[in-house]
């Protein structure tokens, strides 16, 4: 984590702690500005991710995919977990 002193461009609010060094001071956002404009509640921000359903197979071994974090425009190169994870 970096430390510093810097403001919300959302809210104002204060900005002592980032995950990252920022390269410029405008446009930063707190956690709470952050997790209100992220559809996922920002990366650990605690909000739900959008799971797609459907009916597609691992590229790799054949396994059953029933669920991904995101829509496939192309099903031919799609990995299950284990796979992904054996990579």
């Amino acid at each position: 984590m970096h430390q510093g002193n810097w403001s919300c461009s959302g809210c104002g609010n204060a900005i002592t702690e980032l995950p990252f060094e920022p390269n410029r001071t405008d446009g930063l956002l707190c956690k709470d500005c952050f997790s209100k404009k992220s559809p996922t509640g920002g990366a650990g921000g605690g909000g739900e991710k959008k799971m797609f359903e459907g009916d597609w197979k691992c590229g790799t071994c054949g396994a059953a995919i029933t669920k991904l974090p995101f829509q496939p425009r192309e099903t031919g190169n799609l990995k299950c977990l284990d796979c992904f994870k054996n990579k």
